[in-house]
């Protein structure tokens, strides 16, 4: 059985990473750092690839243009 994991340690994630992302290198670093296996959920949603999850946060508006892509930032991690 898979373990799964908030949207928001992705978003940490990100923070503490740096940089920009695309979605294509955001799901391959999120697959390297959390695994192949793991399933994500979120306030909404629960089962979620790597790749329905970035599709998801891009939705919800919680990522913010960077140079060559995008990042996130704290203030769009809800706090509970």
């Amino acid at each position: 059985m898979s373990s799964s994991i908030h949207g928001h340690a992705v978003m940490h994630f990100m923070l503490e990473h740096g940089g920009s992302f695309t979605k294509q290198s955001l799901c391959d670093a999120v697959e390297q750092h959390f695994g192949l296996d793991v399933r994500f959920h979120t306030c909404s949603a629960e089962g979620l690839t790597a790749a329905q999850l970035i599709d998801l946060l891009e939705s919800k508006g919680k990522f913010v243009p960077a140079e060559n892509g995008f990042n996130t930032e704290a203030a769009k991690i809800c706090q509970h």
